[in-house]
């Protein structure tokens, strides 16, 4: 370990360059990590990085499915519900199974149970690929949106079916009603962990005399807690860290304050940045290990390749035909029962289908299959699994991440009215917040405003709808009254983000921010 410290050092530096480099020619960073991993791993004397594959899930996922679960809306997963849960759920069983019963056609001696397997393993797409190139072009946020909502759920559907593939594999049998009565313990069970843990979490911060960096540290213990919790009671420690990350997201600015989250969000983008450089990294560095892997169970490179993208192309073709599937469900649903979007044109699934990137969840699946079964036989074809896994990922991130920001400008999308325009956000929201400032002003600090030069600067700048002076002599009365002001525009800002459902919480979360910031000035005046 020692010995190889100097290579892990080199490298981070690596990966930071390799994504200096993507900003620079407008690329998504994970194509060429994943590239720049593949072409270091043929370099003479490059050591093999090994990890347990058991430490695979609780090293990456947690903070990584954490992250998502925070950065996310809820109030656009619930507007998109509709169609997150066929993609996440009903799209990523039926391409289990279809993976499944092809591979077990094709590839002599892979049996159906090793077909769900790598069904589970590909099935899911990877939203960091596809949010890293829907950031590089403007694309509508409703894209995004379904994609990130996408990805929370899909992982957890895919995993729940590599978990009972693993178990038939290991066993020789598969109980429909075992495996039923496990399947709705795994989601019941997963999200309520998640929950409970997140609820403790939630009640330690507020309780427990904490400073910035006991949340910091308590918010990085977090997912990895509820990970755990679930797994130990055999439930899905996907769902229960996607659950209760979203609720201690939804309550953020309950138990947390100001200065946490202004340094939380530092530490977790610079983790979250380092965690998925790596792993997209790790990619391209096990080429080599896995093909040697290929010669001992006697299966041809060339073969092997062959499978590889036959599956892919089975992949992508079938991604579009769910897009455009559930463009026909969606106009027929209309009819029926009020839908997100009556007619969502015939070029939005285009984009969506294409948007079938895989990547992180498939590799830490792919890699966490032990190399041996409980009775000490090698597990069966577990090396051409990992490759076929490494073709699927590498032809999806390369072929669709270079071409979707061409087909995004190709296409040229309308101009969905999903949310308010941006400037007109801004101003309603500018707008309000000076009206709640002044009426709180002048209702209840009345006597001080007649007296303070200060205060009656900040009510001028609110009338004019412009930011708080930032004088340096403020007097601590006035600081508090002025904190006051912004605990009131906070709360403001918090329910419009639950009343309006036309003004995107990204812009909200924009000018909490800001709030945040102000907070944070105060204390150092």
């Amino acid at each position: 370990m020692l010995d190889h410290f100097p290579f892990y050092l080199t490298l981070i530096v690596l990966i930071v360059l390799l994504i200096m480099l993507s900003n620079k020619i407008k690329v998504a960073y994970p194509v060429l990590l994943v590239l720049g991993g593949l072409t270091i791993s043929f370099i003479p004397f490059i050591p093999v990085m090994k990890i347990d594959p058991e430490l695979i899930f609780i090293i990456f996922l947690p903070p990584l499915l954490y992250e998502a679960a925070w950065a996310n809306s809820w109030k656009e997963l619930w507007h998109w519900r509709r169609i997150i849960g066929s993609f996440a759920f009903i799209v990523v069983f039926l391409t289990a199974i279809a993976v499944a019963f092809i591979a077990n056609t094709i590839i002599p001696g892979f049996s159906l149970a090793l077909g769900f397997l790598l069904g589970g393993i590909v099935s899911p797409p990877d939203a960091v690929s596809a949010s890293v190139i829907l950031k590089l072009v403007k694309a509508p946020k409703r894209m995004s949106s379904i994609l990130e909502g996408e990805s929370l759920l899909n992982d957890a559907s895919s995993l729940i079916i590599f978990r009972f593939a693993m178990i038939a594999v290991a066993t020789g049998q598969f109980i429909w009603y075992q495996a039923a009565l496990s399947f709705g313990w795994m989601i019941i069970g997963g999200v309520g962990t998640g929950l409970i843990v997140g609820l403790l979490f939630l009640k330690a911060h507020k309780w427990l005399p904490t400073d910035v960096n006991m949340d910091i540290i308590l918010t990085l213990v977090t997912p990895y807690a509820m990970y755990i919790a679930a797994e130990e009671v055999h439930a899905s420690g996907v769902l229960a860290v996607v659950s209760g990350g979203l609720f201690l997201s939804y309550f953020r600015h309950h138990f947390l304050t100001g200065s946490s989250r202004l340094s939380g969000e530092n530490v977790w983008q610079s983790l979250i940045f380092l965690l998925n450089g790596l792993v997209f990294l790790l990619i391209g560095l096990d080429l080599p290990e896995i093909i040697s892997g290929l010669q001992e169970e006697g299966v041809s490179f060339y073969r092997a390749t062959a499978y590889g993208l036959f599956i892919t192309l089975m992949l992508i073709i079938g991604r579009m035909v769910a897009a455009y599937g559930a463009l026909i469900t969606t106009l027929f649903a209309s009819h029926f029962i009020k839908v997100a979007d009556s007619s969502p044109g015939i070029k939005a699934p285009l984009l969506l289908g294409w948007t079938g990137m895989r990547g992180v969840v498939s590799l830490a699946a792919a890699l966490s299959i032990p190399v041996t079964l409980a009775n000490g036989m090698p597990f069966p074809h577990r090396n051409l699994i990992l490759y076929i896994t490494f073709i699927v990922i590498l032809v999806t991130l390369v072929l669709q991440g270079l071409t979707l920001p061409l087909l995004i400008k190709k296409v040229k999308l309308p101009n969905f009215n999903d949310h308010l325009p941006e400037e007109e956000t801004e101003s309603l929201i500018r707008e309000a917040l000076a009206k709640v400032s002044l009426n709180y002003l002048t209702e209840n600090h009345k006597v001080e405003l007649d007296h303070s030069l200060h205060l009656q600067k900040l009510a001028l700048k609110w009338e004019n709808q412009l930011t708080a002076n930032e004088d340096p002599n403020l007097s601590e009365r006035t600081k508090a009254i002025y904190g006051s002001i912004l605990d009131k525009q906070r709360y403001l800002l918090i329910q419009m983000n639950k009343k309006e459902k036309h003004i995107d919480e990204e812009i909200i979360r924009k000018f909490l921010h800001q709030i945040d910031l102000e907070e944070e000035k105060l204390k150092l005046e």
